[in-house]
């Protein structure tokens, strides 16, 4: 585990830092981290009708001690399924929009209902992009000529002590678009061993189909 005198809010996401998301979430009322996550939707069910389709598990406490909140922040002590998960991402790539899940094409889509400022989730994108830069944990994830967010997520499996990882892309539109929309792709992938060497360059490969379907240059 890599170690940093100093890290940025920037650079607490490109590094993926556990301590920094600690820090955090100690510097906050514990009422602002749960009340964050249960906007995202987590918790609550996805509603999709699929079998054995689960709302995971969030907790319910009124009092939080230090080391529950510093661990609850980067994603210990709640069950979170994969659905819920894209759920979380699909809302950061509509910029702070909430939708519902829908397997089918929406026509018209749902207009959904803003849950955060688009300015503070748009800041959030752009540092999540940082991470398949130089210097950040996803960067052989990075596509020339194109714009990726990403977030490697650190997981425990089925109650084991190795560590699974999945690992986010949005996908904007191309750097020489200037029309400015939401993101169009979410991939989520889980990889049964650890991260970026083998998550990163799988989810370049799988992305491929998607742009090849969409005529993306």
């Amino acid at each position: 585990m890599a170690r940093y005198s100093e890290l940025t809010l920037t650079g607490v996401l490109q590094k993926s830092s556990n301590v920094g998301v600690s820090k955090l979430a100690l510097a906050m009322p514990s009422s602002a981290l749960v009340d964050t996550y249960s906007r995202f939707g987590l918790g609550k069910a996805t509603n999709l009708g699929l079998v054995g389709e689960r709302s995971g598990l969030y907790p319910q406490k009124q009092r939080w001690s230090d080391i529950e909140r510093a661990t609850f922040s980067f994603g210990y002590g709640l069950m979170v399924t994969p659905l819920q998960l894209a759920r979380v991402y699909a809302t950061i790539g509509s910029y702070g929009i909430y939708r519902p899940l829908s397997i089918t094409k929406v026509d018209p889509p749902v207009p959904g209902e803003r849950v955060f400022p688009e300015s503070i989730v748009r800041t959030v994108v752009h540092m999540m992009e940082s991470v398949a830069l130089p210097g950040g944990g996803g960067v052989k994830a990075a596509i020339k000529g194109y714009r990726i967010a990403i977030k490697p997520v650190p997981r425990k499996r089925s109650g084991r002590t190795v560590a699974t990882s999945i690992n986010i892309l949005l996908i904007p539109q191309a750097l020489r678009l200037r029309v400015s929309r939401a993101s169009r792709w979410l991939l989520l992938s889980t990889i049964r061993r650890r991260v970026n060497t083998t998550a990163a360059p799988f989810q370049r490969r799988s992305l491929v189909p998607s742009w090849a379907a969409y005529c993306v240059p």
